[in-house]
């Protein structure tokens, strides 16, 4: 038996690729239910990884109805409120990052599993052998374990002592909800969907999501205890809109230091135990860790396959090039996220965006 810790987009992904090939898998999920939580923001699923993977999972089609094609938009301002950039999405723009609800493409996953696939309010502790014990007190047997269990994984520790380190960064969350209805003109400045305004030591982000809720966020350098100030003092020294758009948020905010995994992380080979997505190589959120979560599993469950009654030649395949590929995916998202620090972080963004043009 297969046992996957985590159901998120990389572990419902791999069920669901071994699923396509006549494998049965157990998902092991900490929530209580599929409803039991939100589950956030948007993601921008990349054609050679997210989409990929779920062309392996035979689900693209169905991807592609509920993505956002003007999910793709995006708007930057300086803290004082100057456009420093506009790009809207034509209605015939090729598909190649589209946003989908996180909560869509949960269902999506889900929907495409077998009843049963999925045990809910299942949070694993530890394994001793093949053996896994939930802190409900109950067992289960595997030949396989599979972490697919995020940043604070339970698996990683039976493979390395690595732990995630903070970054220096923090996030301060919330959201509108039903924006277009409560803040109209907030909803018209934001968009249809990224919206960026860079300021000399603080990033505010707003995006809008496909059920009309905006998520936004106040990125800034601080430990990982960090003590927020009051929302009003947040943005002190900004132009009113964006001081407006905290002040509209109707949940309470959520501080979250952001961490990573060190870049080239591998471990030792062990029988029957391997990891994917944020439990392997956790990376600055800019927009990769999704998709290499999808893309490891959709991997996995095809080496699996090619491997039959064989978990450690499957392995033997799968880790290497997974170590490979995030290695480079990190070494990318680390230089992105540098772009993204600093007092000039809106003008190095901006010539990111707009390169001179060739001689």
């Amino acid at each position: 038996m297969i046992a996957i810790i985590g159901g998120g987009p990389g572990g419902l992904t791999l069920a669901r690729v071994l699923h396509v090939h006549g494998i049965a898998a157990v998902v092991y999920e900490r929530d209580a239910s599929r409803d039991a939580r939100d589950q956030g923001s948007m993601l921008d699923l990349h054609t050679d990884t997210g989409q990929a993977a779920l062309r392996a999972a035979g689900l693209e089609q169905e991807f592609l109805r509920h993505a956002r094609r003007e999910g793709q938009d995006m708007r930057m301002f300086d803290f004082t409120g100057a456009l420093l950039l506009q790009e809207d999405t034509p209605d015939d723009a090729p598909m190649a990052r589209p946003e989908i609800d996180r909560a869509d493409l949960r269902d999506l996953l889900l929907r495409s599993l077998p009843a049963g696939t999925v045990r809910w309010g299942s949070a694993f502790q530890h394994a001793d052998g093949h053996t896994l014990h939930f802190a409900d007190g109950s067992t289960a047997t595997c030949d396989l374990l599979v972490g697919a269990d995020g940043a604070n994984s339970r698996v990683r520790p039976l493979l390395t002592d690595v732990r995630p380190e903070h970054t220096g960064s923090i996030s301060i969350l919330s959201a509108i909800h039903d924006a277009d209805r409560t803040q109209p003109e907030l909803a018209a400045m934001v968009g249809r969907g990224n919206f960026w305004a860079f300021g000399p030591d603080r990033r505010l982000a707003a995006q809008r999501n496909g059920n009309g809720t905006i998520t936004v966020g106040v990125s800034l350098q601080g430990p990982p205890d960090f003590d927020p100030p009051a929302v009003g003092e947040l943005l002190d020294g900004w132009a009113p809109q964006f001081q407006r758009l905290l002040a509209a948020c109707d949940e309470p905010f959520v501080v979250r230091p952001l961490s990573v995994l060190p870049i080239g992380l591998t471990w030792p080979r062990r029988p029957g135990v391997t990891l994917l997505g944020d439990a392997a190589h956790l990376m600055p959120p800019v927009g990769e860790g999704a998709n290499h979560a999808m893309l490891d599993g959709a991997e996995l469950a095809r080496a699996i396959a090619a491997h039959p009654g064989d978990v450690e030649a499957a392995l033997d395949e799968y880790e290497p090039a997974m170590f490979a590929r995030a290695a480079e995916t990190a070494r990318r998202s680390a230089a992105a996220a540098e772009l993204l620090t600093g007092p000039d972080a809106g003008e190095k963004v901006l010539r990111f965006f707009t390169p001179e043009p060739a001689d």
